[in-house]
């Protein structure tokens, strides 16, 4: 199999590793006394000190840990141990509120958690399955060049799930190999064990690698749903995703959470895009009661397509969140965002802090953002800022937002050709999330959600 052959940007964002012993971080050494001197110099926050130590013991390093993922662990926990919890005096964490993880006794899943990787017939060189099971393979020393990466804005949930992640799912793709069939990754929650305390809160961290060799192409889908019949229970999923797109390869990527009003739902999203490719996203996010979804975009050549498209419903006391960067360096790149988000409950809130970064290298760039939410009820909450930053001076930039509830002109409309009201709401709410929905490339999945939601919005329908 070819090189991917990425670009000096692209390697200059990857954290070089050591295969020394030397390189072991405080809390990777157990029979290691830690001053506690030192530890107090790298965090102030024992909490977290407590967590990370928690994290580490549930993981335990072994002979047969690949090397990329011990190395991702040992980055991990030198962030995580230089990082405070994050409260809302922290800008990134203003409008969400964290305090019922905090307040909950955390017990981390020492195994994968459960996740049914659904796809059909793949090439032979295509390879979609767990690190570990590499071994010492020529694909893993060729994807090791991508582990550990790290950014300026990861948080401490990054680190968490870097320390955490028993293992890393790998979906590797060669050169000009397009794959028909979508892979679909379906996740579902930690099952406690009965009876368990009721502060007890089970934390899984899934983790996911793609690599797109040049000119490739994939369709990859995430699937994060609560248990038949168990949508109070309580747990944290916090999931990773990384993408490594190559020069003129392509990813779609449709992503879906809709777990338990009860469970906390944190996930990141980076992608890396060389030239000429192209990366699109399809999210709804309608469940836990904090849904808060981490997405970092960088552009690494010219030509390049981002396109995101996102739908966060709130039907209970429910916090939708989504904070998203894109980095834009070289010339010609295009993107197009829009997030839309329905509010349905007094107190349900919706989020979004969308950043677009176009800087001075980065011209005739095309990009736009829309944010457009829809308050239902009148204390709804949704704190929105799309913010565009412009270093350079040749390009064609939009942003805009709206929130309103439905406009009574609309209604109107239906009045006067014999609808009533209430039928008029539900079918401009469900209209609003559709332009959304129908973006997904699978019409089994767009029908899927599309049930889900009305059933959300309209619990008599069922």
């Amino acid at each position: 199999m070819n090189g991917v052959g990425f670009s000096p940007a692209a390697m200059s964002s990857l954290i070089p590793f050591s295969s020394s012993s030397s390189s072991s971080s405080w809390i990777s050494q157990k029979k290691l006394v830690r001053p506690k001197a030192l530890t107090r110099a790298f965090t102030s926050d024992p909490y977290v000190l407590e967590l990370a130590e928690t994290l580490e013991e549930s993981i335990p390093s072994t002979p047969s840990t690949p090397l990329p993922l011990h190395n991702l662990r040992n980055v991990a926990s030198q962030s995580l141990l230089s990082t405070a919890w994050p409260s809302r005096r922290d800008e990134p964490f203003r409008f969400t509120d964290l305090t019922f993880i905090r307040q909950s006794r955390i017990l981390p899943l020492s195994h994968p958690s459960a996740v049914k990787i659904l796809t059909s017939h793949l090439p032979p060189a295509v390879y979609v399955g767990p690190l570990s099971a590499l071994s010492s393979s020529p694909l893993l020393h060729k994807v090791s060049q991508f582990l550990p990466h790290t950014f300026p804005d990861a948080d401490l949930f990054w680190s968490i799930n870097g320390i955490a992640a028993p293992d890393l799912t790998l979906v590797y793709v060669p050169e000009n190999c397009h794959l028909q069939d979508p892979i679909h990754f379906h996740y579902t929650p930690p099952q406690p064990p009965t009876p368990h305390p009721s502060d007890t809160m089970y934390l899984s961290n899934p983790r996911v690698l793609v690599v797109l060799e040049k000119g490739a192409r994939a369709h990859i889908t995430e699937d994060f749903s609560s248990a038949p019949g168990n949508d109070n229970d309580r747990y944290w999923s916090n999931a990773a995703f990384e993408a490594v797109i190559g020069e003129g390869a392509k990813l779609s990527h449709s992503y879906i959470q809709t777990q338990s009003l009860r469970a906390a739902h944190i996930k990141w999203t980076s992608v890396r895009q060389e030239s000429s490719s192209a990366y699109e996203l399809t999210e709804v996010s309608a469940g836990g009661k904090l849904g808060r979804h981490n997405l970092r975009i960088q552009q690494l050549g010219p030509d390049t397509v981002t396109e995101l498209s996102s739908l966060h419903l709130s039907v209970g006391d429910q916090t939708q969140d989504l904070h998203s960067t894109l980095v834009l360096d070289h010339p010609r790149g295009y993107s197009r965002q829009l997030h839309k988000c329905i509010v349905a409950h007094s107190q349900g809130q919706a989020v979004f802090d969308g950043n677009v970064k176009v800087n001075r290298y980065a011209q005739q760039t095309d990009a736009g953002q829309l944010t457009r939410s829809l308050l239902l009820e009148p204390r709804a909450t949704v704190n929105v800022k799309p913010n565009l930053q412009i270093v350079a001076d040749d390009v064609k930039c939009s942003h805009g937002a709206a929130i309103s509830d439905l406009e009574e002109s609309q209604l109107l409309y239906f009045q006067a050709r014999g609808i009533d009201q209430n039928t008029a709401r539900r079918v401009l709410i469900f209209a609003f999330g559709g332009e959304v929905i129908d973006k997904f490339p699978s019409s089994s999945i767009r029908d899927r959600v599309r049930s889900h939601i009305k059933n959300l919005l309209d619990p008599s329908s069922n």
